[in-house]
């Protein structure tokens, strides 16, 4: 890619970024406030963890 479509491309990434941070500033407001939801955050990371370390296996592996 030419250096103008990286700029281009991060200028884009921000801007959509800015785009959608109103809405997720109310989500994280909305979920705060609700105290009913549990917060089972292992059953998110676990499988990050488990995608992460065999993408790595895979990098080591070429």
């Amino acid at each position: 890619m030419a250096t103008w479509e990286i700029v281009l491309a991060g200028i884009a990434a921000i801007a959509v970024t800015m785009w959608f941070l109103p809405g997720i500033r109310e989500s994280l407001k909305q979920n705060k406030d609700r105290d009913d939801v549990p917060r089972d955050w292992r059953g998110v990371i676990l499988p990050l963890v488990f995608v992460a370390l065999f993408v790595l296996l895979l990098i080591s592996l070429v």
